[in-house]
């Protein structure tokens, strides 16, 4: 059975992060995007840049901070699921951007070109 408090935790947290990007200025394109290979939690149109965000929320730092959670390996899916969001969106050469999104608690950290 999934643990509802880390999904709810989880959807939060890409609320957080899409605002704060919104504020900026910035269009959400994307939410959750599905394929395959998995799926990318943010996709935000930077004022021309092409972002792809991971968000990690947590409650706390107990297990260590959220952002560490994105290691080389689901770096390695993220950059695969953002060809293929382009691929799928047929988008041309654009900037990129790889950025993650740490929520402990309520505090929100980005991290922009994390990776």
């Amino acid at each position: 059975m999934a643990d509802l408090s880390k999904r709810g935790r989880g959807r939060w947290g890409e609320d957080l992060a899409a605002r704060h990007y919104q504020h900026r200025g910035a269009t959400v394109l994307d939410r959750n995007w599905r394929c395959p290979l998995g799926e990318l939690d943010l996709v935000v149109d930077d004022h021309g840049t092409y972002v792809f965000v991971e968000v990690k929320a947590r409650r706390s730092e107990a297990y260590g901070p959220a952002a560490a959670a994105v290691g080389p390996e689901k770096q390695r899916r993220i950059r695969q699921l953002a060809i293929e969001w382009l691929r799928a969106n047929e988008v041309p050469f654009v900037d990129l951007r790889f950025d993650v999104v740490a929520v402990t608690g309520v505090r929100v950290d980005c991290i922009e070109a994390a990776f």
